[in-house]
């Protein structure tokens, strides 16, 4: 025969008791877990950042290197600084993205790579953290707004381009043989300084980089003006900075410190003193304690139940013995003769 259940006790909890305390993890968990499948299911397509001539997005650059491809332009897209210099040649344009993301180190390399090889640089955006050295002698202004302007000027690839949809960093180069393009107020966003060799190669600033945009491709003209500035050599390097190149650390000079960024150092002092003022207000002293009379009766079977759960609930099993072992003593002092403060 099997042994009877064991009966249930006022401290045994019910299903809805169980439902009530697991149900918020549940919950948690599945948000969780939806998040993570959607998550997924958006970054599965083919996508991989602005810029980037393999992204088919809004804010990829695939269509302009599919035209480039028809041309008969190979492109490469690098990601270090060691294959950019590699790759630079008189025969190829180098495109770089996001030139302010370069280390000073990273970015006095990078010139020197520029100079020998005598090709065609392209800058995206440079601006006053990256434009002085790898555009030296030219200065970068205050930005623009985009939009569709004329060019302006006699330069061969504006001029047969046209209007285009142009902007942002404005630029100048006082005492430079520089061509300026589009130019918004009394500066131009596109600027192309020629090299100081013998060689034909040259430096273009662009100010904003929408005309490379898959969903601006398209207007005005910024397919033609793109396909010039990109497709004048045979070959296009196509780099976008990385956060991990190894090559942003100036041959381990840089410490620790140096290393994180400024935002992070505010930010951690912000907590500190955040934590300072948590302590003081949570260690202020209340005064002694008063004690008050309930405003109800309690059952000593109620408080005796409430507590049993207390201690089942914080598994504080030695507890609940000692209390047990001091009540038992309590009552068997007076059977045995024995004063109860020595049971």
């Amino acid at each position: 025969m099997t042994a009877p259940a064991a009966p249930a006790t006022s401290l045994s909890p019910s299903a809805r008791q169980i439902w009530t305390r697991g149900r918020g993890l549940l919950v948690a968990l599945a948000l969780l877990l939806v998040a993570g499948i959607a998550f997924a299911a958006i970054r599965s397509g083919d996508q991989h950042g602005s810029l980037d001539p393999r992204s088919a997005d809004r804010n990829g650059s695939r269509a302009v290197a599919e035209l480039l491809k028809d041309r008969g332009v190979s492109t490469r897209v690098v990601t270090t600084l060691d294959e950019t210099v590699t790759a630079a040649a008189p025969d190829t344009t180098l495109l770089v993205t996001t030139p302010d993301l370069l280390t000073p180190h990273q970015q006095k390399t990078l010139r020197a790579a520029i100079v020998q090889a005598g090709g065609r640089t392209v800058l995206l955006a440079p601006g006053p953290p990256s434009v002085s050295r790898l555009a030296p002698g030219v200065r970068a202004g205050a930005p623009a707004s985009v939009s569709a302007r004329a060019p302006e000027c006699a330069l061969p690839a504006a001029v047969r381009a046209g209007p285009a949809d142009t902007g942002g960093i404005r630029y100048s180069a006082p005492g430079l043989d520089a061509s300026g393009c589009y130019p918004a107020g009394d500066r131009p966003t596109l600027l192309t300084v020629p090299s100081t060799g013998a060689d034909d190669g040259d430096t273009v600033l662009l100010g904003a980089p929408d005309i490379l945009l898959n969903h601006r491709l398209g207007d005005e003209g910024n397919a033609s003006l793109a396909l010039q500035l990109l497709g004048s050599r045979p070959h296009l390097v196509w780099y976008l900075p990385s956060l991990g190149d190894a090559s942003a650390i100036d041959g381990g000079n840089q410490s620790f410190f140096d290393l994180i960024p400024s935002g992070w150092l505010w930010g951690t002092l912000q907590l500190a003193l955040a934590a300072a003022l948590a302590a003081v207000w949570r260690g202020r002293r209340l005064g002694p304690l008063v004690a008050e009379r309930l405003p109800v009766t309690l059952r000593a079977s109620e408080s005796t139940e409430g507590r049993a759960r207390l201690y089942r609930k914080t598994n504080a099993r030695d507890r609940a013995a000692a209390v047990l072992r001091s009540a038992a003593r309590t009552r068997l002092a007076p059977l045995l003769g024995v004063p109860p403060s020595e049971a």
